[in-house]
């Protein structure tokens, strides 16, 4: 059943009152700015003054629900078209954001760690609206090749400490047996030691092994668009994990891993042209707006939680609701963050 409405995400594969609710939370209800050209972020350090008389150790890792990680956190933009694949490195991130660019393609930005790889392939350029994306992890290193000068203007100006191989960062390396672009080799364990970053911070997940909230539906499948780009996942009973499919096929590493995570959360953001960036073609980049407010769909353990997701400024984590206002807890193991148009068809 299609549930359709102007401005909403048309979910598919519910049905009843379930379908109903399903309509009411992918709304679009993202607030964000409607210009072109967004202003540059806003470089804040703010954090939550502690309560006790002495800082205490995370419980738990903020971004994956296991153990803490004595590890700096490492952000790296990474391809995600059939030439940068099979990619390298991208199992081991603990939080995956997939975001449009320009020509209706995608890009990944692979938070790292828990792990911090010898090996990250295919790094690719900087865009500008990834400091907003990661402005909620803090001062962390930002790993890309390069950009165009305004992307890089505004990751300048960001409060990220940006490693770019184009400007003779280090950690980079180039594989022989791949075609540039497609070829640039990045060292995140080298990164994390000549870089400044920091540790990992609450970015507004939480986890838990059980479900609390009541799922609306069937979640053993996700589809949905970014851009022009097909986006999928399937729930693997077996693997206890969402495994990432293109044209049909199960994606894998270059050494075989399959990549897959526990939770996948399909965010409604505002998206707008971004005319200060264009690539070779003159085609324009997209902005997407990670501040604000909208709609959200959480997939875990083969089921779909409806909810809302609120940053409030740059420097706040993102919070995840369900219809009642409580937090909508993750299955430990970490994410893949989908960050889709409001509007966009979800399991059409």
């Amino acid at each position: 059943m299609r549930i359709s409405a102007r401005g909403c995400a048309r979910i598919v594969g519910f049905t009843g009152a379930a379908a109903a609710a399903v309509a009411l939370a992918a709304c679009s209800g993202g607030s964000g700015s409607k210009s072109s050209a967004p202003p540059s972020p806003t470089v804040s350090t703010t954090t939550t003054p502690s309560t006790s008389a002495a800082p205490q150790a995370a419980a738990v890792d903020p971004l994956t629900g296991g153990k803490p990680s004595t590890n700096k956190v490492v952000a790296v933009k990474i391809d995600d078209t059939a030439n940068g694949r099979p990619q390298v490195g991208i199992d081991k991130a603990d939080i995956v954001y997939i975001e449009q660019v320009e020509g209706g393609l995608t890009r990944l930005l692979a938070v790292f760690n828990s792990t911090l790889p010898t090996t990250v392939e295919a790094v690719r350029s900087t865009r500008a609206g990834d400091p907003e994306v990661l402005g909620q992890y803090g001062p962390i290193a930002y790993v890309a090749s390069g950009g165009s000068h305004n992307p890089l203007a505004v990751l300048d100006h960001s409060n990220l400490n940006s490693d770019i191989n184009d400007r003779g960062g280090p950690g980079f390396q180039r594989d022989p047996n791949r075609p540039a672009p497609y070829n640039l080799k990045a060292n995140l364990s080298q990164i994390a030691k000549v870089v400044k970053s920091v540790p990992a911070r609450n970015v507004g997940f939480t986890w838990s092994s059980s479900v609390p909230n009541s799922p609306v539906g069937s979640g053993s499948i996700v589809r949905t668009t970014v851009g022009n780009t097909a986006v999928a996942f399937n729930w693997n009973q077996k693997l206890q994990r969402y495994v990432r499919i293109i044209n049909g096929a199960v994606q894998k590493t270059a050494n075989g891993t399959t990549i897959a995570t526990p939770n996948v959360i399909v965010q409604f953001c505002s998206v707008t042209v971004y005319t200060k960036d264009r690539d070779v073609l003159g085609n324009p980049n997209y902005y997407t707006h990670t501040v604000g407010k909208g709609k959200v769909v959480v997939f875990r353990d083969g089921k779909a939680i409806l909810g809302n997701w609120s940053r409030p400024k740059l420097s706040s984590p993102t919070s995840f609701t369900d219809r009642q206002g409580k937090a909508i807890p993750l299955t430990p193991g970490g994410a893949w963050v989908v960050l889709v148009a409001n509007g966009t068809a979800l399991n059409k």
